[in-house]
């Protein structure tokens, strides 16, 4: 005995057919409606939160200056990584530098292991002054901007996507309540016997 497939109806809900309410036809419009939303508003979220990323890492490497310190101890060379095991190559180590007002500065640095006291390292400062860590490079930060606007792109994408789901719930769940009103007028009627 042959099985039988279930016919699929494609697009059933743009179809004129006596069977199909109106609410059928509003929820194939909220789908729509709400796909091309996402699409667009994913893609404006998307640019946006890129534009900003990047104008932020923009101005943070104009922000940074990078001037010479001093190695005030020698930094230690066989340090191991508790949780790896690993030897470090950057260790934290104190370091001297003049800021940009000509004050004398003293603050603890990341400099490669090993290194001699006396010896003069590059160091990054902020503009108060403040050791801060090296700026990302243009490829990197340009990197980090497009995944910032990607992930904001699916992100707005989805939350239009849940409020149309939403939406749709709440027509589809009105319709029913008016599909069994009408069958409990209807209903009735079906059960008398006639002729």
């Amino acid at each position: 005995m042959g099985r039988t497939r279930p016919t699929k109806i494609s697009r059933w809900r743009w179809r004129r057919n006596p069977l199909r309410r109106r609410s059928d036809a509003v929820e194939a419009w909220i789908v729509l409606i709400a796909w091309a939303l996402a699409t667009v508003g994913g893609a404006i979220a998307g640019a946006v939160a890129a534009q900003g990323t990047e104008n932020a890492l923009t101005r943070s490497r104009a922000e940074r200056r990078e001037v010479s310190a001093v190695l005030l101890e020698t930094a230690p060379a066989d340090v191991v990584d508790m949780t790896t095991g690993a030897i470090c190559s950057r260790v934290r180590a104190q370091v001297r530098w003049t800021d940009g007002n000509g004050i004398v500065r003293t603050d603890s640095a990341t400099v490669r292991a090993g290194t001699k006291s006396g010896t003069t390292v590059p160091v990054w400062t902020d503009g108060h002054g403040r050791l801060v860590p090296a700026p990302m490079g243009s490829a990197e930060a340009r990197a980090r901007a497009m995944l910032t606007g990607a992930g904001a792109c699916v992100c707005g994408g989805l939350v239009i996507l849940a409020a149309g789901r939403v939406v749709r719930r709440r027509v589809e769940h009105r319709a029913t309540e008016r599909w069994g009103e009408e069958w409990a007028q209807v209903g009735p009627r079906w059960g008398r016997r006639t002729g």
